[in-house]
């Protein structure tokens, strides 16, 4: 027949009465010690054990030691503060403890210390159990020390190794690990979560490919084993394969090939309230001695608060994974000339998710803003700071302010928003018709690029301080590097979730990035999907963002292609860049012959500009279209005086510029612009990408 625990209908008819029964009912019970709160949970065998009733403890230690004899207290409280102090990890010690009718009975504890990686105790976990008895007949607790000792090993290892699993998965797995099952000595477990409306949802299956139809979901009433331990809370032990066939017809037919011969269903009990089942199948016992149920129930116990646990951080992570999606970008632009791919990868670390994110921005004139950005922490603050990071920094590239201008601002945004997050951020604005890219970088990781061979290296960027920090330190220049990108090269941007690594610098990191970006599949959205892999496998504790930006091909537009960039005073670095953007830009947009004729122009204005006004100049390149395509070159400064062209004399060394300019360009001038003005200069180049000059010869 089918025999339940205590609270079913029936007991086996050799199952001790009376006092004894409840002895061996009580006998082992869990406690869980929480070193930093001084919070102990006992389970409710533990207390019953202890002859304690749930009011009768308020989950402080001294309340339990109030009430054994001073002098046992003491040794307790000593053998428990060596073990902490030598750095073992287990202990035992019998003990008397005072029970509700004022008598003494004997009880022993066995408990396993966790440490951190220092070796600093957070935890104390084990079993206490009735010992009278025990104590009664030293010779028979000499037979049993062996037989005790691998009962309670075995409620203590499964306890140790639950306390680090964080999901139901993690759960699922070390119950199911070979060793775990070992343990219990079961061929295969099944687990059912008790979920709205009284129905089960099986989360883990007995033998592999022992899936059996219609068990997926079933009902608390219906007529299954799992579903009748859930109803009654009492958990339920299977003696033999006939015991099942006649209990459970409608099951057993599925299961009579899969060589069953036993089951022990354990209800998951947390808080007074049933969040599950666990049953252990057996393949080579019959019968379950009294001992063996002792352990089971205090293992079902054990198992409970862990999968209540595990449950609730699957809850919390869900939920704010799903605030964080929805603060990133719910789909990509398409942009003409460019091949893009995004992804999102978030550590498993329950409610605390990071501040990673990612954007594209398409600009007018052909042009595109790429952003990768990491805001400090990991919680649902710093997603909410994320989002609105996102918000202020693709609305001022919008506005089609300088990317060395649009970081700073987002800087003085984070900084007033009072907040005590900063954030690290990359800012590329990509001209696809030019292949001229601007890049910023506000404290994040270098960028990658990988070529059309196949070969990455590191592009390494001149940075500032990260958003927030150069608002309040005052120091909001951003310096801007150009870098050229031809057709099929691809800019890598990431977050420092993906190189970084526990026990590892960032270098280790990048080159193991650079190399597997270098052995990775060709097709773009392969390769974001191969670096998930890889972040999958490695795991960690940290989020990852990643955006892949390819140039396709050469776009040139007929209009509103522009490019600019702030050159500041004394910045030699910057004054190359300005020239390596103007000439690659007057050649990807068909310059032809006048290509030198433009770019020494340029160089004329830019260098005159610094040489003769303070504060720096911005230098911007467009495309004008009319009847003839022109390209036009504007040097902007604060000085509101206007040059003029004057003779340098045979000797002279400078005055030369504008006579230059003059005999250069198609057309020139100069025009105020608030505190500061703009000397042009313009170039016809044609009607189509690559023709000559319209009056050449």
């Amino acid at each position: 027949m089918v025999e339940r625990a205590a609270g079913a209908l029936s007991l086996p008819d050799d199952w001790p009465a009376g006092p004894e029964a409840s002895l061996a009912l009580t006998r082992m019970g869990s406690f869980d010690w929480d070193l930093a709160s001084g919070l102990c949970h006992l389970d409710e065998t533990a207390l019953r054990v202890l002859g304690l009733g749930p009011d009768d403890y308020d989950g402080r230690r001294e309340s339990l030691t109030a009430r054994m004899p001073p002098a046992e207290a003491a040794r307790l409280d000593a053998k428990v503060a060596s073990v902490l102090k030598d750095g073992s990890e287990d202990y035992g010690v019998y003990f008397r403890f005072r029970h509700g009718d004022g008598g003494l009975r004997w009880t022993h504890t066995q408990g396993h210390v966790q440490r951190d990686d220092t070796g600093r105790p957070l935890r104390i976990i084990g079993i206490v159990r009735e010992a009278t008895e025990e104590l009664a007949d030293s010779a028979a607790r000499t037979e049993a020390d062996a037989a005790r000792r691998r009962q309670t090993g075995v409620v203590e290892s499964t306890t140790a190794a639950l306390a680090h699993a964080r999901t139901v998965q993690d759960v699922i797995d070390v119950l199911r690990d070979v060793h775990g099952l070992e343990h219990f000595g079961a061929a295969s477990l099944v687990m059912g979560l008790l979920e709205a409306g009284g129905r089960i949802h099986l989360v883990a299956e007995g033998p592999q490919e022992a899936y059996i139809p219609g068990t997926r979901y079933t009902h608390v009433d219906d007529a299954y084993p799992m579903s009748e331990v859930v109803r009654t809370l009492a958990p339920l032990f299977i003696e033999s394969r006939e015991d099942f066939a006649a209990s459970y017809p409608i099951l057993w037919p599925h299961l009579d090939t899969l060589d069953i011969k036993a089951a022990a269903y354990l209800p998951l009990i947390a808080q007074a309230r049933p969040i599950g089942a666990l049953g252990l199948l057996y393949s080579d016992r019959t019968g379950f001695s009294a001992e063996e149920r002792d352990v089971l129930v205090a293992l079902g116990s054990s198992i409970a608060q862990s999968v209540q646990r595990a449950v609730l951080y699957d809850q919390e992570h869900d939920l704010a994974e799903g605030l964080q999606q929805a603060m990133l970008p719910r789909r990509i632009p398409e942009v003409p000339g460019a091949q893009i791919a995004v992804r999102y990868r978030s550590a498993r670390m329950g409610r605390d998710i990071g501040g990673d994110w990612y954007d594209i921005i398409p600009l007018p004139g052909g042009r595109v803003g790429a952003v990768i950005g990491d805001v400090q922490g990991h919680d649902t603050d710093a997603a909410a700071v994320m989002g609105q990071l996102r918000i202020v920094l693709r609305a001022y590239a919008a506005e089609g302010h300088t990317p060395a201008t649009v970081m700073a601002r987002a800087s003085v945004f984070l900084h007033e928003l009072d907040t005590d997050r900063f954030a690290t951020c990359m800012y590329a604005e990509a001209d696809l018709s030019t292949g001229v890219v601007q890049v910023v970088r506000a404290g994040h990781v270098d960028p990658l690029l990988r070529d059309t061979d196949g070969s990455c290296r590191r592009i390494p960027v001149e940075g500032g301080l990260p958003l927030g920090l150069s608002a309040e330190f005052g120091r909001l220049e951003y310096p801007v590097s150009t870098v050229e990108l031809d057709p099929g090269q691809t800019l890598l941007l990431y977050t420092d979730g993906l190189v970084e690594q526990p026990g590892f610098d960032l270098d280790h990191g990048m080159q193991q990035l650079t190399s597997l970006v270098r052995g990775g599949p060709r097709d773009l959205q392969r390769l974001a999907d191969r670096l998930c892999e890889v972040v999958d496998e490695r795991g960690g504790d940290d989020d990852v963002a990643i955006l892949l930006l390819r140039r396709q091909g050469a776009v040139t537009p007929q209009t509103g292609g522009r490019l600019q960039q702030h050159v500041a005073q004394n910045d030699p670095e910057a004054l190359v860049s300005a020239r390596h953007m103007v000439r690659s830009a007057v050649r990807a947009w068909g310059a032809g012959r006048r290509t030198d004729e433009i770019e020494l122009a340029a160089d004329e204005l830019i260098t005159n500009a610094l040489l003769h006004t303070d504060g720096g100049a911005i230098v911007t390149a467009r495309v004008l279209s009319g009847e003839v395509r022109r390209l036009r070159v504007e040097v902007e400064d604060r000085s509101s005086a206007l040059p003029r062209r004057r003779d340098a004399g045979e000797s002279g060394v400078s005055g030369r510029g504008l006579l230059l300019v003059d005999r250069l360009a198609d057309t020139w001038g100069v025009e105020s612009r608030g505190t500061g003005k703009c000397v042009w200069c313009e170039f016809r180049v044609g009607d189509r990408p690559g023709a000559d000059r319209a009056d050449d010869g």
